[in-house]
């Protein structure tokens, strides 16, 4: 097993990944940051696809959304277009890098997040996960494309044997197939003592809601990373997939200067306009 673990990092963001148990790594991440804004783009994505076409497929997502960030487009569109925008043209360039294999077929699922202002938008397609996390409680995680999950929905699988249920990795949606993927939204507005985990199926079939949840309230965020892939390799085995997981965290005095200063924007609104009435 290869537990070695590579690292990344932006302001209150840390991204790592390891081979696990298998021979190529298929699990590809990016965190992106705007100091001026500050601004983040987290994005995980698990390749697919046979024959050296999931590394292709992954790193495909990767670009795609270092692309987008550089051209600036997050600042152009609400975070909702923007996502979705990064999803169909992360698609379009899997189609692209298809055409030119001989064998295999670049697919990727792909979870991304965007924090900015007070804001978190997140989309995903496939069994990337995204956990939203408010201290010790989990107020909600993404729901996977896959036949298990369905199964689960119909009520013909019960949530402990989810990720045991061999269905798990039979997917209903994914990045390069025929058709244009369905992405699924979400968002929430930030708070102080929020966090989140982005991780893909290697890590999430092995961690608990609960381990992840703990793990990513750590200030330490290269030791928690360090800490929840160590246990994902070793519990996933011999045979264990790649694991790849990103932890963010919404600062206390972050969200503190934020509210600070829209009071500060809305007390000076107001003395400008009775400035106004009274010279008027």
């Amino acid at each position: 097993m290869d537990k070695q673990i590579d690292f990344s990092a932006v302001p209150l963001a840390a991204a790592g990944r390891a081979r696990g148990g298998r021979a190529t790594q298929q699990d590809e991440l990016v965190c992106l940051h705007d100091p001026a804004a500050d601004a983040r783009l987290l994005v995980l994505a698990d390749g697919m696809g046979g024959d050296g076409a999931g590394e292709l497929a992954a790193a495909g997502v990767v670009h795609v959304a270092r692309q987008l960030w550089e051209q600036g487009r997050w600042r152009e569109q609400p975070g909702a277009l923007f996502l979705e925008t990064l999803c169909q043209e992360a698609h379009a360039e899997l189609r692209r890098r298809g055409r030119g294999l001989a064998s295999g077929e670049p697919h990727s699922t792909v979870v991304a997040l965007l924090l900015r202002d007070d804001r978190a938008c997140w989309v995903h397609v496939g069994d990337s996960r995204l956990y939203h996390f408010q201290g010790r409680r989990c107020l909600g995680c993404t729901e996977d494309h896959s036949l298990a999950q369905l199964k689960l929905r119909r009520g013909e699988l019960s949530a402990d044997k989810l990720a045991t249920d061999p269905d798990q990795h039979r997917l209903l949606r994914g990045l390069g197939g025929p058709q244009p993927p369905m992405v699924d939204h979400g968002g929430a507005m930030l708070r102080p003592g929020q966090a989140f985990a982005l991780c893909s199926d290697g890590v999430w079939e092995h961690l608990a809601m609960h381990e992840l949840g703990r793990l990513s309230r750590r200030r330490d965020q290269r030791g928690a990373l360090h800490e929840a892939l160590s246990l994902a390799v070793e519990r996933g085995g011999k045979d264990g997939d790649n694991v790849a997981l990103i932890f963010a965290r919404v600062g206390r005095e972050g969200g503190l200067r934020r509210s600070a200063g829209r009071l500060w924007s809305a007390l000076s609104s107001g003395s400008a306009g009775r400035r106004g009435d009274a010279t008027g």
